[in-house]
């Protein structure tokens, strides 16, 4: 009867043992999680419950040495100029990636792309048409891509005008913008940090049978 239960003992013992071995065989030949698709999966989505980053700044067009502006009648191009009050951006981040959405601050339409590649403005811009990827070109230009269109980009021509997407390329000179801070903003308008001054503590110095002894011989 013993022989019999540690020739089963053994056995299970070598079952949990092949069970094991193929466990960390199948774990081993299993290819790497691809984070990079992750992220980009997760770049596409809209982040609902994150609190948003809001910027304020000028996008300088490369072609039209303007700077891209909303109107009041909802119409978008790059004839702002350093300054004015439809060339002040208000921009939105839509995800934890690069996805933002930009509004003029004067009016608080958002610029947005239609299905044959013309931008325009719209009071909601909680659509896709209304998201753009920003993507950083080693020029150190920044290109606008749509997140509903994608290989559309935001551009202008050299009079300022809004050129059809559809017609767009990355590397384009249309596409290319610079941000830039509102003229007359100053980085010394900005106090991030109040210094406040230490309390001062009143020094006693501290008395020893020493001082003590000295003190009182001395009256």
């Amino acid at each position: 009867m013993r022989l019999r239960t540690s020739r089963l003992v053994r056995l299970c013992s070598l079952i949990d043992a092949f069970i094991l071995q193929c466990f960390y065989s199948l774990q081993s030949h299993s290819p790497p999680p691809n984070f990079k698709h992750h992220v980009n999966e997760q770049c596409r989505l809209s982040d609902r419950m994150s609190r948003r980053l809001i910027r304020t700044y000028q996008l300088y067009s490369r072609t039209s040495g303007k700077h891209v502006q909303v109107l009041g009648n909802k119409k978008v191009n790059a004839m702002g100029d350093d300054g004015a009050v439809h060339a002040k951006l208000v921009v939105e981040t839509d995800t934890f990636g690069s996805r933002i959405r930009i509004k003029g601050a004067k009016t608080g339409y958002y610029i947005c792309m239609n299905n044959t590649g013309k931008l325009i403005g719209k009071r909601k811009g909680r659509g896709k048409d209304c998201i753009f990827t920003e993507i950083v070109l080693e020029n150190n230009y920044t290109a606008l891509q749509n997140a509903k269109y994608e290989g559309w980009y935001m551009a202008f021509t050299r009079k300022g005008r809004p050129r059809k997407a559809s017609r767009t390329k990355q590397h384009q000179r249309e596409a290319h913008f610079m941000k830039r801070q509102p003229k007359g903003h100053l980085l010394g308008d900005t106090q991030p940090f109040d210094v406040l001054p230490l309390p001062v503590v009143p020094f006693h110095p501290r008395r020893t049978k020493h001082t003590h002894h000295h003190s009182s011989g001395a009256h």
